[in-house]
């Protein structure tokens, strides 16, 4: 299956998480920190859950939230790049139902000449991508 197809389906939204973190390749990044934004999908089967209208057939938003947040909110890093990833290998890790993933990271405080909204990366992974490393 290509990841066209995975994209279509059911999916979990999480969109405009906050978190404080100190990421980033400057000094001052490391020692004063700063927002990152986050927005997840995450795709998996919900009919069961569309049916039985139970929080066991489906994964809590909430979890999902836990796992960006520790991630953001702990040890720094370099790269943008580097925190999605691990907010991406966190989900498959504990969720194992989940098929893809999808993991916007964003600053809005950047030093560039010139007014953003945010500056980021995303990044679009497989339960495979992280199971054939194993």
């Amino acid at each position: 299956m290509d990841d066209d197809q995975r994209m279509k389906g059911d999916k979990l939204i999480l969109k405009g998480l906050m978190f404080h973190g100190n990421h980033g390749v400057l000094p001052e990044e490391r020692t004063l920190g700063q927002k990152f934004l986050v927005d997840m999908d995450a795709w998996l089967d919900l009919r069961q859950a569309g049916l039985s209208d139970r929080l066991s057939d489906t994964i809590s938003y909430a979890e999902i939230y836990s796992i960006a947040k520790v991630v953001v909110e702990g040890t720094p890093q370099n790269l943008l790049e580097s925190v999605a990833n691990k907010i991406a290998s966190s989900t498959f890790a504990r969720f194992p139902r989940i098929s893809a993933i999808r993991v916007k990271v964003g600053k809005p405080q950047v030093a560039v000449e010139g007014p953003v909204d945010y500056l980021g990366v995303e990044i679009f992974r497989t339960k495979e991508d992280f199971s054939s490393s194993d």
